[in-house]
């Protein structure tokens, strides 16, 4: 099943799922709003994708701490 970045919250809540699925969805989202951007893709464009990921990680964060906390740092220096 294809998850959409409305589905954050409900992905990081599954019980049935362990924290590395979890986190590997998660992520498999991020890396596809990336592949979707391309030379022709506006800025605005970029600052949304960023934007998501920074949800996505805040996410992340909550399942694996450390995880989250370094996908946090590096975003911000980009």
């Amino acid at each position: 099943m294809a998850y959409g970045i409305d589905d954050i919250e409900k992905i990081s809540t599954f019980s049935t799922w362990s924290t590395k699925k979890k986190v590997d969805e998660l992520l498999h989202m991020d890396a596809l709003m990336y592949c979707n951007l391309g030379t022709d893709s506006t800025e605005a464009e970029r600052k949304e994708v960023k934007g998501n990921s920074k949800k996505i990680y805040q996410a992340i964060k909550k399942i694996d701490a450390p995880t989250g906390e370094c996908l946090l740092t590096d975003i911000d220096r980009l």
